[in-house]
């Protein structure tokens, strides 16, 4: 019997398997909420053309490389609150997640004025033509200045996740994925004597839905029956020495962030170049995709926050089976997942588009996403295992190979030399994941992640 199997089979216990489902399943079902904000947009937007979809697309991939950042205090809060919840040290959650709040409103405005300034040159710079700068800069504004609105929402649900609470960030993603798609259908085409924005409408329908959301999650977290809380009255001045272990903390995840981003920013770039209709197709298919990630993204929450409570306690052991059968109820959503791609791929891609060689190539995409799933669940759950963990230098190892190693790398010969077209970027977007997943299960089973000391 294998290290694996062992830790299955050790903790096959249906009350632990329950608690994993308790957090994974709300997890999920936000998670879709999320996507499904993209994929309204994606919709609405459509109906402008192929032009507003590109510009859409290029605008998220600016916002991708912001929102690591978000992501990686994100990354630090779960990883923190949950052991520190885990301990028994509510205090010490509460005041830490204050210090996180504060950095990360500083890091907010500084990315909005950044984008307010540079919008042009940023799309510019990631090869948008007067056609695609035309919708992508009025979505862009819209989107990217309060940009603050998402790095507090990612925040907040994030403390909520690592005490254990996945249920109102899922009840407060609901709310926001409703709001989003009523606004989107006001501002974008209009009502009654209002004629809407067009694109404008969409990028802002989705800061309003933002704004929203983060007023109920304060409103939460600030609640004195919440399973912790923040005083609003208690000391809001940055403590340098608990900024600087957060950093510590934060600052490999953001970096991990920051390569998969600015590697997707750079790839993205060269689809571009390939032309306007292979980079819709492109987007469509990532769009789709989004919805494999789902699974491994909730128990990857689970993971994270199970792994850092059970390490607070001192139970090792307990923590590492934790992560790996996260990743085997993953796994099994996925596969499922997968098969669906495969076989339902046209009637998929003709949700998005009736154009057919855009149709032609996102069914190709979609075929190759399906047969990747087990090793896209290990870059999902573990990763957010060790990250849980407070192991976050390795999984920015892993990312730095995986991307700019193999994925840009790849991308560049294949398609900009080779001209080999866009399932060539997507199959070599797979041989990225089947390597990273190999290198963080190793990673996971034989590493001494479980040592690492966070304060």
């Amino acid at each position: 019997m294998n290290e694996f199997t062992k830790s299955v089979y050790k903790f096959s216990k249906f009350d632990k398997v329950k608690n994993i489902f308790f957090l994974a399943i709300p997890a999920i079902i936000e998670n879709i909420s999320h996507v499904f904000i993209g994929v309204v947009d994606i919709y609405f937007v459509s109906k402008l053309g192929t032009e507003a979809i590109a510009g859409v697309g290029i605008t998220n991939l600016t916002m991708n490389v912001y929102i690591a950042f978000f992501m990686a205090f994100g990354i630090g809060t779960t990883a923190l609150v949950s052991r520190h919840i885990g301990a028994n040290e509510k205090e010490k959650a509460s005041y830490v997640l204050r210090q996180i709040l504060l950095m990360n409103l500083f890091i907010g405005i500084i990315i909005g004025f950044t984008n307010l300034i540079f919008s042009k040159k940023i799309l510019l710079f990631l090869g948008a033509d007067a056609k695609t700068l035309e919708s992508a800069i009025p979505y862009f504004l819209a989107v990217s200045v309060p940009s603050i609105f998402l790095s507090m929402n990612i925040i907040l649900s994030s403390a909520l996740r690592g005490a254990g609470n996945t249920k109102t960030p899922m009840n407060i993603a609901l709310i926001a994925n409703l709001t989003n798609a009523i606004l989107d259908y006001i501002l974008i085409f209009g009502i009654l004597n209002f004629n809407g924005f067009g694109i404008l409408g969409a990028g802002l329908a989705t800061t309003l839905s933002r704004v929203i959301s983060m007023i109920f999650l304060f409103q939460k977290i600030t609640n004195k029956k919440s399973e912790f809380y923040i005083s609003i009255l208690e000391s809001w001045k940055l403590d340098f020495i608990s900024a600087k272990a957060i950093l510590k903390l934060s600052l490999p995840a953001a970096v991990e962030r920051l390569i998969m981003r600015s590697g997707q920013v750079v790839y993205g770039s060269m689809i571009i170049k390939i032309g306007t209709e292979a980079y819709a197709a492109h987007n469509i298919a990532g769009t789709i995709e989004s919805f494999s990630y789902l699974p491994g993204m909730g128990f990857g929450v689970a993971a994270a926050t199970l792994v850092g409570q059970s390490l607070g306690k001192e139970e090792k052991e307990n923590a590492q089976n934790i992560g790996l059968i996260s990743y085997f109820l993953a796994t099994i959503f996925m596969v499922i997942i997968g098969i669906i791609f495969y076989i339902y791929a046209p009637e998929l891609a003709k949700l998005f588009t009736k154009d057919d060689f855009i149709i032609n190539q996102v069914v190709k995409v979609l075929r190759i996403i399906a047969l990747f799933q087990p090793f896209l669940a290990i870059t999902l759950v573990i990763t957010s295992a060790l990250q849980g963990a407070g192991d976050t230098k390795f999984p920015m190892y892993s990312s730095l190979i995986g991307i700019w190693g193999i994925r840009v790398l790849g991308v560049y010969i294949l398609c900009v030399k080779l001209e080999y077209g866009l399932p060539a970027v997507w199959a070599v977007y797979a041989m990225d994941i089947v390597v990273r997943g190999i290198i963080l299960m190793v990673r996971y089973l034989y590493g001494d992640w479980k040592n690492v000391e966070i304060k």
